[in-house]
Formats: structure tokens, sequence, C-alpha cells
């Protein structure tokens, strides 16, 4: 039994003196480590501020300079992870292994997210819309509330918030309404045949000339766009500014309206013939 004990004391008596010269031994690197970690924390941030700084100085994009500013913060922070471990005595072959593998890994498992994230680079690098703009997108339209790097925000007409991933969104076909300062509306309405053909177009015209949100260059124009079976169709085109596209819609639908009634022009409309019971035949 005194045998039994006083080999188990000798071994956890040699344990422990290993562990002591192994402790003195990594002493050095762990304490040299921790040195590096703390004074690469410190360069980081003072790298940040210059980042921030310098983009302060500059008009770029917001969503833009966020995207930069967090990817050279991420970047450098596993870059200092790497040193440390590097210091305290961990192959850096091994290491490399071991992300890579961690990064197929993650990598399959959040396809959908590495494409948003890729769809969001290349918004922001081509940068086909910004914040602000009026966009028609995966069957949306609204106004672009805020670009990030996974998705796209949209304010529809309604106030409604719509969320866009951005993979699709940049594989899609993209409508940006704002992006040219004139806007072209091609307002069409149907005549009756027995109207005054000639006295319509006039009148369209006069609408547009009158309209001092119409711009003179260039200058509206009035065509037959249609001879169709209740109908002669006219095509209105005019250009206005793209803040007064909507205000010079509307107004022009409803003095259209206004004008043809006053003039005796007639607007076709379907009409249902409803037939008594008493007038069928078998």
């Amino acid at each position: 039994m005194k045998n039994e004990v006083s080999k188990i004391l000798q071994d956890y008596q040699r344990h422990l003196e290993f562990a002591i010269e192994y402790l003195w031994i990594i002493l050095p690197n762990i304490f040299l480590g921790l040195l590096i970690a703390v004074i690469g924390w410190w360069v980081i941030k003072i790298i940040n501020h210059w980042i921030s700084k310098f983009f302060r100085l500059r008009t770029y994009d917001p969503t833009l300079v966020q995207f930069v500013q967090d990817f050279i913060n991420y970047a450098l922070k596993v870059l200092l992870f790497v040193t440390v471990i590097t210091q305290l005595g961990v192959k850096t072959s091994s290491l490399i292994a071991i992300l890579g593998a961690a990064g197929l890994a993650i990598g399959l498992a959040l396809q959908g997210s590495l494409s948003n994230f890729a769809g969001g680079i290349l918004l922001l690098v081509f940068k086909p819309f910004k914040v602000g703009d009026w966009i028609s997108a995966q069957g949306t339209e609204g106004s672009v509330k805020q670009i990030t790097v996974f998705s796209t925000k949209l304010n529809t007409f309604g106030n409604q918030e719509v969320i866009i991933p951005n993979g699709s969104l940049s594989n899609g076909s993209i409508v940006n309404y704002s992006s040219e300062a004139n806007r072209r509306d091609n307002f069409k309405i149907g005549i009756g045949y027995t109207s005054d053909l000639k006295k319509a177009k006039e009148l369209l015209l006069e609408l547009c000339e009158n309209h001092e949100l119409v711009l003179d260059e260039p200058a509206p124009m009035c065509v037959v766009d249609e001879l169709g079976d209740f109908s002669v169709n006219l095509s209105l085109r005019y250009w206005t500014k793209r803040e007064d596209f909507w205000t010079v819609k509307f107004h022009i639908i409803e003095a259209t309206k206004l004008a043809f009634d006053a003039n005796g022009i007639e607007i076709p409309f379907p009409h249902q013939v409803m037939v008594s019971e008493e007038f069928k035949t078998d």
C-alpha cells in the first residue's frame, strides 16, 4: 500500500516538474503574444480612426464607406489573431489548414448568404442606384431606403418596407426612375370615330403648352397611335423634370376629360346590352 502511494506521489511530482518546466519555456511566448495583442489592438483602433477621418473629408457613398471600414477592421483583427496564435507556438500551416476546412464548411452551409454578399459587392461597386432613388426590381417598386452587404431595403408607395436579397437583385433587371433628370410620359387616350380628330389633338397639345411644368424642349407631340376596334387611340408625349412627373401626369389626365367634355369629344367605353326575357326566342 505504501509503495503504491509513493509511486503516485512520484508520478505527481514528475508531472508537476514537467508542467513547471514547460510553463517556463512557453511563458515568454505567452507574454509576447499578449503584448502583440494589446499593441495590435491599439494600432487597429488608430488605423480605423485614420480611415474614418479620410472618408469624412471626401464625399463617398455612405454605404460603401461603412462596408470598406468594416471589411478593413475585420481583416486587421483576423491578421492580429493569426499573428498572436503563431507567436504562441501554433504552426501556421496547421492553422491555415484548419481555417481552410472551416471556410469550406461555412461556404457550403451559407451558399445563399455568400451569393447575397457577392451581389452586395457588385451593387456597391457599380452603383446602379443609390439611397433615395425610386427603382423597380423583382416585381417591386419603391424608394431605396438602405443598401447593406446582404440585402437592399425599399419603401413602397404605401410606406411598406420591402427587403430584397442582393443576390437576386444584382442578377435581375433594375429600372431606376431617378437616374435621369427628365422623364417622358406617354399618355394614351381613345376618342370616337365620329369625333373631330384634329380638334382632339389640338386640345391635348394646348394642355401641355399651358402647363408651366411641361418642358418646351423636347417639344410635346400628339400622334395617332392605333385605329382600334371601337376608338381612335391617341398618344400624347411630353417631357417633365423628374420631380414633376406625377404632378403633371395627374393634371393632364383630369384636364383631358374636362376639355373633351367641353368640346364634344367622345371618349368611348364598353357598353353591355341587357336583353329582357320576353324578347328571347327559343
